[in-house]
């Protein structure tokens, strides 16, 4: 009973990721905003309404500090990011196996070349993973139509094609899982940014438009909250892409890879009981 219920505990946990993850991010953002951009050190006279200090990390952190109640926006969005992207990271190399996935191919191909499908199960266990749990179960099945004698050959070989699509199903979604996020962080974090830009360049330009001398102060700040949104966003707009279709090569990869020992399964088997 254990052993049936840790797996679906694991699984229950993955499911509720996202919806735990994201509300502690945005916190995340806002504590970093308050407490660390904010931080009267960075500033000059340790006000916060003051010029960032001249040089520094705290002179970084003050000028992002400038950048308005937008940043904490955009810093818990590359907070996601960042956390959905190890997520994934970690997610889909579990999901390959602890070898080669080729090598692991190659090996199930030699087993059942020398009839010996026990090895290619045994093979399986070793490997792990996504790829291996789905070519066992086309294994398993294999080596159960050996020995049913109430189905003809196209019918096995239907059964084998049913398992692996079968298998398949139940494993890639948990794959391509959060991705959607990822992919939403790249074109969110530039309409964020877009907008911080805009509200940057209101207070900019309401400095100007004073009466009398234009406010300096106001102006520096008001073109520096536009900027600092402008490179937090596409910044983080940049690192979401990338990391989407990192991930997406990987799943074809692995998909590829299923495909080739699916194909291979269903052949060896046509071959040898002709």
């Amino acid at each position: 009973m254990n052993k049936v219920a840790a797996p679906k505990q694991e699984s229950a946990l993955k499911r509720q990721f996202a919806s735990f993850a994201i509300p502690i991010l945005v916190i995340t953002g806002i504590l970093i905003y308050v407490y660390v951009l904010g931080n009267p050190s960075n500033f000059e006279g340790g006000d916060s309404e003051s010029h960032p200090i001249p040089e520094g990390v705290g002179h970084v952190l003050g000028l992002m500090y400038k950048g308005g109640k937008i940043v904490p926006i955009l810093l818990a969005l590359v907070l996601m990011s960042i956390t959905f992207s190890i997520e994934r990271f970690l997610t889909i190399g579990k999901a390959q196996g602890k070898g080669n996935a080729e090598s692991f191919v190659r090996k199930i191909q030699g087993h059942l070349s020398a009839n010996n499908s026990n090895a290619a199960i045994e093979e399986c266990d070793k490997q792990q993973g996504s790829v291996a749990n789905i070519v066992r179960a086309a294994l398993v099945k294999y080596r159960e139509m050996e020995t049913v004698t109430d189905l003809n050959k196209d019918q096995k070989i239907l059964a084998i094609q049913k398992e692996l699509e079968e298998a398949t199903t139940l494993e890639l979604p948990m794959l391509e899982k959060n991705l959607v996020i990822i992919a939403t962080m790249a074109s969110v974090s530039t309409l964020v940014a877009l907008l911080g830009t805009v509200l940057g360049m209101i207070r900019a330009f309401s400095a100007l438009g004073t009466g009398g001398a234009p406010d300096s102060v106001g102006l520096a700040n008001g073109i520096s909250e536009a900027l600092i949104n402008t490179a937090l966003g596409i910044g983080n707009s940049a690192i979401a892409i990338i990391m989407y279709n990192v991930f997406t090569t990987k799943i074809d990869k692995i998909t590829f890879t299923i495909d080739e020992a699916g194909y291979s399964i269903v052949q060896t088997f046509a071959e040898k009981h002709k």
